[in-house]
This record gives C-alpha cells, structure tokens and sequence, in this order.
C-alpha cells in the first residue's frame, strides 16, 4: 500500500515538474516582409498564469538541416535582431553569442517579482536569413506558432504582409496545423486575401497543444525580395590578414612539392585507353570520383553485349517515361570492385542466369548507398596511378589544418576579435577541402593522363572525314566510345557529330515507340533516359509533402516557450 503511494506521489511530482501552469487565451503574430530580403515578427500573448509566476520565455531555434528536391544536405543558419518586449524586463543573447548556439532564447520578467492571473507580453525582433532562394521561386516558410510551446493555445491569428505588388493566393499560400509531418493544409483556420496581405484566424473550437505547429507557406515570385548578403566591415588592424597569407604561402609550398602533377601533352589519340572503363578515365581526368563515371558504365556495358536497355513508354496522362535494365551476361569476376558493386546492386548475385530485368525508377532512394560505395571503391582502385608520397601528405596536411584551425582561431579571437577568428577558421576550412586535390599522379598516370587529353580533345574536335574513316575500320565505334563521352561530359557534342552519318544507333537501346531509332531519335531518347538514371541511382530519401510542398513544424521559426 505504502509502495502504491509514494508511486502517486512520483506521478504528481513528474507532472507538477513538466506542467507550465498557464494557458494562451489568444495568441496573433503580425508579420511585414521587406524587399530588402528580411522581415519583422511582433508577437501578442493574452495568457493565463493559474499560480505565480516570474515571466515567460520564448526560444526561436536558429539553426537548420536543410535538404533539397535531390538530396543534397546543407545547414541553414538565421539570425535574430532588434529584440524588444515593451513594458517587461526581458534577457537576450548578444549577437556574438546568438552566432556560437543553434538558438535564441528571450526570458521575459523579473525574479524579484510574480505575477497570477491574466496577462499580455509583446515579442518584437526581425529575422535575417530565413528565405529559402530556389530556381523558380522565393519561399517564406515559417512557424507562426511552433511545437515546443509548453501551453494549449486557445486562439491563433496572424497577418502576413508581403513587399507591394507582390499578392498571395490560394495558388501560392498554404496553411498548416497540427502535428509535425502534417503535410494537407489546414481547415481549423479561416484565411483571407487582401491585396499583399495574407491573413488567418483559427476556428472557435480550435486548439493548438505542445507538441503541434501552425505553419506558413508562401511561394513568391523572383525579384520580390532581394537576398541578404553578409556584410564584411572594414577592421583597421589588419595582423589576422598576415596569418592567412602565410598559411597560404606555406600550403602553396607543400602543394607545389607534392601535389602539382607534371606538366602533361596532351598525345593526339581517337580511343580510350586500352584496358580502361569510363568510370576509371572520368576519374583520372579529373581527380574525382564522380557519379556521371559511374553512370557512364551503363553505355559501356551495352557495347560489352551485357546489357540491353529498352524505354518504357509513360501511361496514362500523369504517368512518366521509364527505362528497363536487362541482363544479357554476367560481369567478368575479374571486374573491377566497383563495376561489380553496381552491377550486383542492379541484378542481385553474378550468375549465369539471364534475362534478370531492373526498372530505373524502382531504384530511387534505395541505390544511392550502392553508389556511395562504388565510388569509394573507384578511388581507391585509382591509387596505382598515383604518387604514394603526394598520398601521405595529404593525410599529414589534414591533421597539421585541423591544429592550426584550433589554434590559430584562438589566437585571433584573442588579438583581432570575432572578424579574425572566422576568418582564419574559414580559411582553414577552405585549405582542408583544397586539400582533397592534394594528389599527384605517378609516371604511369601522366602517361595515361596524356592519352585521356588527346581523347577528350578529340571528341571535342573531331572533323567528319576522320570520324568516317573510323567508322570504316570500326562501325561500331560510335557506341564503343560514348561511355567515354559521357563520363568526359561530352555526350551532347559526341552524339551530334553522328547523327547526320547515316549509321544505325546502338542495338542494345530500344524504344516500343518506334520500331527502328533514327540516330536523332536515339540522342533525345538517351539522353533523356540517362539523365533520369542518374537522378533515380544517387536520389535518397528526403521530407516530401503536397498542397505546396509543406508540412506542419517544417519552417523556419522552430521553437516554443514557456514559463519561469
């Protein structure tokens, strides 16, 4: 019995702990857009505390992980200025602070002093960096009421005014409440339309609890708001400017040693070199493992009789094109690793068995680790063709960069200030990605390095006549080198040179369409078809949503609040 109460006990204790012991009767947030690429937040609180309380606190998360329509992951930093809590005493970082913390928090009170009963607190700051610039629009996405709010609010308005001539619509602002992840817009709200004004207020019976989000979606036309640039004053002890130079000078010095190739003649040569596969020369080329090389093996296995492509015409009205992969024959168990890696991860084991079909779009995120890993494999297949000394001070240069980073950020936030120590700390990132390129081929990969220049060249050079002959000695020479085109990133200019030949496109590329591809026809299809190959292999998952492209909680302006 006794064991039953102090468990009671526990529960209240826990409950009294996480409960705020307020409630937010009516909650509006008024918001002005500016041209000039920020925007103004006032924020209104008609609240209730049941017992006495100091204040309140509002957090505004400043920090974001950012993903993007193809995957690519970035971080989004905002900043929060011009903080004002009329009539209350209220705490704020300053911005040196507010830049080293993923957030802002205003604590709004006096600790010698409680307050019971019905109150109002005004939140006033302005926003930098919150806009998100795409393609083909502008987006204000933005949390009027985040999760983290440790109350249940009762009532939620807002305005949102837009630059002049800029006019939201249902075609282009959207709404949403609830939980996070809520991706169909809202119907607890009632919206409206008034000229740049976008407006909403929640339904009698509405409630917003810890842990739901209302959010604002706006896609704006390019050219309505300018993007905000930081700005660099000008520092009148420029001493920080003299260890830069040095670390440049000093890297240029390692760099020059055991990184800068040889100088390199491009030999005249009208095919690849013997023994290598697209991937292996578009890495060499350039020093990098790309997944255009890896993509340029598709073409290069057709030649090879191991596989055949055939487009798949789209269905219906919203239906999209797609391509089958079939297996002919099964890769050479002396392949390189990453030729095996994809062709494994395209067709299960390495059998005998033919006949094995893969649709392009049933890769889509899930291949992109199979890439990852091959080109790992690429890189590290590419190290014969390298000097082994450039190799190892590569490593060397990492770790020295990481020290000096450390301690050379250090010292100029001590000497100079904030401005050197982001400086240098920038400058020291900006060397440890340089030195990726830290690289220096061997005699072996200068003499390849040689013939891949004159290749390339060629292809982008070629005169008719020379290609005639070729095809004379070869007719298949066409599609023995587009691999090699594609992974120069000359397919275009290497296609076109064809077309008006007079010979037949490759016939392990198909099309239901039509019964026999012109050549003209083969460079759309193909080229269309490997461009949605390499969306489909390296894609990985990433938030998606509708009516907009939003989600409840998925703005800028995370968050909440509390009381103290």
């Amino acid at each position: 019995m006794k064991g039953g109460y102090y468990f009671v006990l526990l529960l209240l204790t826990i409950n009294t702990g996480l409960a705020q012991d307020f409630t937010v009767k009516n909650y509006t947030v008024d918001i002005r857009v500016h041209q000039e690429g920020y925007f103004d937040v006032v924020e209104n609180y008609d609240l209730n505390f049941e017992i006495p309380k100091h204040g309140i606190y509002r957090t505004i998360q400043t920090e974001y992980d950012l993903v993007d329509s193809v995957g690519n992951a970035s971080t989004r930093k905002i900043r929060i200025s011009k903080i004002k809590v009329p009539d209350y005493k209220f705490e704020a970082p300053f911005d040196f602070v507010q830049k080293l913390q993923d957030k802002v928090e205003i604590k709004i009170g006096d600790k010698d002093i409680t307050l019971v009963g019905p109150q109002h607190y005004e939140i006033r700051y302005r926003v930098h960096n919150a806009l998100l610039f795409e393609g083909s629009q502008i987006r204000f996405y933005w949390n009027i009421k985040p999760e983290d709010w440790q109350a249940d609010f009762h009532q939620v308005s807002f305005t949102i005014t837009l630059p002049e001539n800029v006019y939201p619509g249902k075609e282009n602002s959207f709404v949403y409440t609830g939980d996070r992840g809520t991706s169909t817009t809202t119907s607890d709200m009632q919206l409206y339309y008034s000229g740049n004004e976008f407006s909403g207020t929640s339904r009698a019976d509405f409630v917003s609890r810890p842990g739901q989000s209302v959010t604002v979606l706006i896609n704006l036309p390019l050219g309505s708001v300018t993007e905000e640039k930081p700005f660099w004053p000008f520092w009148n002890n420029y001493g920080w400017v003299f260890l830069i130079a040095i670390m440049l000078f000093a890297f240029f010095r390692v760099w020059w040693k055991f990184g800068k190739d040889q100088r390199v003649i491009a030999a005249t040569s009208y095919f690849p070199p013997v023994g290598l596969d697209p991937a292996m020369v578009g890495f060499l080329i350039n020093d990098r493992e790309d997944n255009s090389d890896l993509i340029a093996l598709i073409p290069y296995w057709g030649s090879k009789g191991l596989i055949r492509l055939e487009e798949i015409p789209k269905k219906g009205l919203f239906g999209s094109k797609d391509t089958k992969i079939i297996r002919l024959r099964s890769l050479p168990l002396d392949s390189p690793s990453y030729e095996l890696e994809i062709f494994k991860g395209l067709f299960g084991d390495n059998n005998n068995i033919v006949g094995t079909e893969v649709l392009v779009s049933s890769l889509k995120d899930t291949f992109y680790t199979k890439m990852i890993r091959a080109r790992s494999q690429l890189k590290e297949s590419a190290k014969p063709y390298y000097e082994a000394e450039s190799k190892k001070m590569q490593g060397i240069m990492y770790v020295v960069l990481i020290l000096l980073a450390i301690g050379l950020t250090m010292v100029g936030l001590f000497f100079w200030g904030l401005l050197a120590a982001l400086a240098i700390v920038g400058f020291c990132v900006v060397l440890i990605f340089v030195n990726r390129y830290m690289v220096k081929k061997n005699a072996k990969g200068n003499e390849l390095l040689s013939e891949l220049m004159g290749f390339k060249r060629f292809i982008k050079v070629a005169e008719e006549n020379r290609i005639k002959m070729l095809l004379k000695d070869d007719p298949h020479y066409f599609e023995n080198t587009l691999g090699y085109a594609l992974a120069f990133g000359l397919f275009d200019q290497w296609a076109k040179k064809f077309r008006d030949l007079n010979i037949p496109p490759p016939n392990w590329y198909t099309s239901p369409s039509s019964s026999s591809l012109s050549m003209n026809q083969f460079f759309k299809s193909f080229s269309k078809s490997m461009s949605s190959t390499k969306s489909n292999m390296v894609s990985s998952p990433s938030s998606s949503g509708s009516s907009g492209g939003g989600s409840s909680g998925g703005g800028f302006g995370g968050g909440g609040g509390g009381s103290w």
